[in-house]
């Protein structure tokens, strides 16, 4: 059986590309809504690490800087081994749309995962997708 390997959200904030930019690809942005802190080495290969603050963290590999309008990262997928090689690809478009941006975010890659991995990987995501962007709009409305 194949199972979905996407998960596409696409939401229009009342906030300029530039601002919507900066909210994805820096320290101050990511750390503001994505995790508690941020670190960004912004290229392609450079790394970005998400911490919270109950210890936790993640780091993504930079793949893709087109500013202002894409930026793409892979990710160790949530619930393998962290040895594990497969990552996930994401990739967020902005696209200017009447005095706003609309903000598309796309995960692919989950079609490489055995069933349970993949449930539980999906699952995840697409909730903490539909989470992580009512965040990134909170932080644009109140900066």
């Amino acid at each position: 059986m194949a199972f979905p390997d996407r998960i596409e959200r696409t939401i229009e904030v009342a906030h300029p590309p530039a601002k919507v930019w900066d909210a994805l690809t820096t320290a101050e942005g990511l750390g503001s809504w994505f995790g508690d802190d941020a670190a960004v080495d912004l290229r392609p290969g450079g790394a970005v690490r998400l911490g919270w603050t109950n210890g936790d963290s993640v780091e993504l590999r930079v793949e893709h800087v087109a500013e202002p309008s894409v930026f793409a990262f892979t990710w160790r997928v949530h619930g393998l081994p962290e040895d594990d090689p497969r990552r996930t690809y994401v990739e967020f478009t902005l696209e200017p749309v009447g005095g706003g941006t609309r903000v598309t975010v796309v995960e692919t890659g989950f079609g490489q995962l055995p069933e349970d991995a993949h449930h539980t990987a999906h699952d995840g995501n697409t909730r903490g997708w539909e989470e992580k962007l009512g965040e990134l709009v909170d932080h644009l409305d109140a900066a």
